[in-house]
């Protein structure tokens, strides 16, 4: 009896503590993110982040589950625009031409390179017959 008294208090404790671990984890690699671009976010892209993740940050100690999954969706949002403005940065990199291999060229094609490539069949030989027993 007690545990089915205590069931739905149960459920709203795990769905908090759920509700914060996804909240910690997303701002967690959300800050790695911001760290790693460094300069390559602009920089009202980065203030939205930062402002979302104190936002965030701000209701993750309360112990209301709906505040706490609504900034971490807000956080998300702002994440994936970071991700969309790296993206479109790493685009427009890769269409100017960059000293270096181009696309559909082989390393070592036409010589120059020190790799050696040799082409050889093999046999696989079986121990047994090797040795005359069989």
């Amino acid at each position: 009896k007690d545990a089915e008294s205590h069931a739905e208090e149960d459920k709203k404790r795990r769905e908090l503590v759920e509700a914060r671990n996804h909240a910690d984890a997303l701002i967690h690699s959300t800050e790695k993110s911001l760290t790693e671009a460094g300069d390559k976010v602009p920089a009202g892209d980065k203030q939205a982040i930062e402002a979302a993740i104190a936002a965030l940050k701000s209701v993750t100690t309360g112990e209301d589950v709906n505040a706490i999954r609504s900034r971490t969706e807000a956080l998300a949002q702002a994440a994936m625009k970071m991700g969309e403005a790296l993206y479109k940065g790493q685009a427009a990199g890769a269409e100017s031409p960059q000293p270096g291999p181009q696309p559909g060229s082989h390393p070592g094609a036409g010589g120059g390179g020190d790799d050696k490539v040799v082409d050889a069949d093999f046999e696989e030989v079986d121990e047994q017959k090797k040795r005359g027993s069989g």
